[in-house]
Order: C-alpha cells, then sequence, then structure tokens
C-alpha cells in the first residue's frame, strides 16, 4: 500500500541526518543565489516554460538522490564505485540513454568526492535559474488540484538539502516533551544531550 505522507516523514528524518552536507549546501545556495523570487507567469507560453523547468528541477534532484544513494550504498559494502563511470554505462543502456547523463559524468569529473549532485556548481546554477519557475509550476498545480507527487517531493528535497536547519529541531523537543529522549541544544553543540521539563 503506498503511503507517501509516511514517506515524506521518513525522508524528512533521513535527510535531517545530512547535517554537514547540509550546512554546506546552505552555504553554497547563499553565495550563488541571485535572490529570484517565485514567478507570477500567467499566460499559456510562459506556463508552458514554467512546467518545463519545474520537470527539469525534479528531474535533478531525483538524479541527485539516485546517485546519493549509490554512493551510500558503496560506502557501505566497500564497494569501489565510479559514479561518473556508471552514469557514462547507463547512457549505453536500453531505457536511460539522455544526454543529461553526460552532464552528471562531467560533475564526478570535475569533483570525484561529490556528495551530492545538488553541490556542483553547474547543477547549482541550473536550479537557482528554474526555481522561480519550478515553485510557479506547483502553486498552479496545487491551486487546480493536480497532483504533481514528484515534483513537490523534489522540491521539498531542495528546500531541506540546502538548510542548515529544519524543522527536525522542533521534533527533538517534542520527542523530549513525550518521551524524555532528550535534545541538542542548538546554540550548545559540543554540549551533551539534555532533558527539560516542558510542563
Amino acid at each position: 500500500m503506498p503511503t507517501p505522507t509516511l514517506n515524506a516523514a521518513v525522508e524528512a528524518r533521513v535527510i535531517s541526518s545530512l547535517k554537514e552536507q547540509r550546512v554546506e549546501a546552505s552555504q553554497f545556495f547563499k553565495k550563488l543565489n541571485s535572490g529570484a523570487k517565485p514567478g507570477t507567469e500567467t499566460d499559456r507560453a510562459a506556463f508552458i516554460f514554467s512546467v518545463r523547468d519545474a520537470l527539469y528541477a525534479s528531474k535533478i534532484c531525483a538524479y541527485a538522490q539516485g546517485m546519493a544513494l549509490i554512493q551510500a550504498a558503496g560506502k557501505e559494502f566497500n564497494w569501489s564505485l565510479n559514479l561518473g563511470e556508471i552514469s557514462r554505462i547507463w547512457k549505453g543502456g536500453c531505457i536511460i540513454r539522455a544526454q543529461f547523463l553526460d552532464r552528471i559524468k562531467e560533475a564526478y569529473a570535475r569533483r570525484g568526492d561529490l556528495p551530492n549532485l545538488l553541490l556542483d556548481e553547474n547543477f547549482a546554477r541550473w536550479i537557482i535559474r528554474t526555481e522561480p519557475y519550478w515553485r510557479s509550476a506547483i502553486l498552479a498545480g496545487i491551486a487546480h488540484g493536480v497532483p504533481l507527487p514528484t515534483m513537490t517531493a523534489s522540491l521539498a528535497y531542495f528546500d531541506s538539502y540546502r538548510r542548515d536547519k529544519l524543522p527536525q529541531n522542533l521534533t527533538q523537543a517534542q520527542r523530549d516533551l513525550f518521551g524524555a529522549h532528550t535534545y541538542q541544544r542548538i546554540d550548545q553543540p559540543n554540549a551533551p544531550p539534555i532533558h527539560s521539563e516542558w510542563g
């Protein structure tokens, strides 16, 4: 049985564990961001452009997640993986013959230890340029009741990945309130976890 809400909760917890990468991504995107705001285009041509950009940005996030998953499996099982070479091999396959794979190969050629495709400057600049249109297309879908599960999940992944602090910090406090699980104060990162009397 599909459980998209539960899956989203699990994914939120997983991405919250990537603190070092999220801090790096937060600084990286702040440096690159042009300060663009969500678009408000309403004409047909502009909307088609927005949907195209939303699809491409979502595709970047999907590949970023997939490559990060392969990378994590490689570490877990001591596999010696060359992610650039894997993307080159995929291009010769029967399903994923996309020029997009060349860009992935180039990203890993630029930085062999790249922890996530979103931290490649070329992919990051493309996402920053398209972000307003991506948000605009998703907002239009939400306003008209059109389900866009992969686009919205990709945007949530991007928004989570590039934040050094997440709402999961509040979840830690809630867990401490309900089960005395303790929490780490963000203003005292080297102090031991504490428990508070919340009531």
